[in-house]
């Protein structure tokens, strides 16, 4: 599933493309992607202009002026193109009066569009429960530490729960983990001040390099203009498992990265580096 690397670039380039244009006409080739299609969608969307984006999380927000925001969830394959033929599986399609074509392909349709008030974006069910954004300031010291106290779950499972620190997946999770020197099986409730100081750190650092390069392209990603992200080059840990870690001296102390499963998803760490 696209992380907010992704995300944020995909919101980028539909903003570049869209804020100030005026949607001619709207296209729904189904009823129902993850959840059903509200009724009323291609109405409210034609005419409009688009006012602008937000990103919450995992989700992008496109603002009309009509104050009304079209959610878009990408899910597990869902991409949007910019200006390209349409695609199999491409469900919604969105053309603006300069002649502008964007389209939402998603072959597995896990992904989701949906209707809100522009105003009440944050009541909406699916961003309701996020937790702060790790690039914006609420995210704090003293709020990780607080809401980490006690916990007894490994680290890394805790940075997947949304409702702790919004955007952040399986891949950002290991990387972050990784700059800061931290093991992935750590007691979240164990870590001091100062390792969660680090960790915060880790975490805005790791974001900003992997959205400065277009995020990661695994599987399904791409950029809407077709370009994938090269993010993946600059994999520390992620998916590298046997190779050498570049913080530790390596044989015979250590064998390089190391791959282990927590809560069904794989997790790759050094265990020197990161003892």
């Amino acid at each position: 599933m696209p992380e907010l690397p992704e995300v944020e670039t995909v919101m980028r380039g539909l903003d570049a493309a869209l804020t100030g244009q005026i949607i001619a006409r709207t296209e729904l080739a189904r009823s129902d992607l993850r959840w059903p299609v509200p009724d009323g969608l291609v109405q409210a969307l034609t005419g409009a202009r688009v006012a602008g984006f937000r990103r919450r999380g995992k989700y992008i927000l496109l603002r009309l002026d009509r104050g009304f925001s079209l959610l878009i969830h990408l899910g597990m394959s869902g991409r949007m193109t910019i200006d390209q033929a349409p695609q199999p599986h491409q469900h919604f399609s969105l053309y603006t009066a300069s002649g502008r074509v964007v389209g939402f392909v998603d072959p597995r349709r896990f992904g989701a569009l949906d209707l809100v008030a522009t105003e009440a974006e944050d009541q909406h069910w699916l961003l309701a429960k996020l937790g702060p954004e790790p690039l914006e300031p609420a995210l704090t010291l003293t709020y990780l530490a607080r809401a980490l106290a006690g916990k007894s779950s490994a680290i890394k499972i805790s940075l997947l729960d949304q409702a702790l620190i919004a955007g952040i997946g399986n891949i950002y999770a290991s990387e972050a983990l990784h700059r800061a020197g931290i093991n992935p099986t750590t007691p979240s409730g164990k870590l001091s001040r100062k390792r969660l100081t680090t960790l915060i750190a880790a975490i805005r650092e790791t974001l900003s390099d992997a959205i400065a390069a277009g995020g990661s392209s695994l599987r399904d990603y791409a950029q809407p203009s077709g370009e994938l992200g090269y993010f993946q080059h600059a994999w520390r840990v992620y998916d590298r498992a046997g190779a050498p870690c570049a913080q530790c001296p390596g044989p015979p102390r250590c064998a390089g990265i190391t791959r282990i499963v927590q809560s069904n998803r794989a997790t790759y760490y050094c265990p020197v580096s990161q003892a």
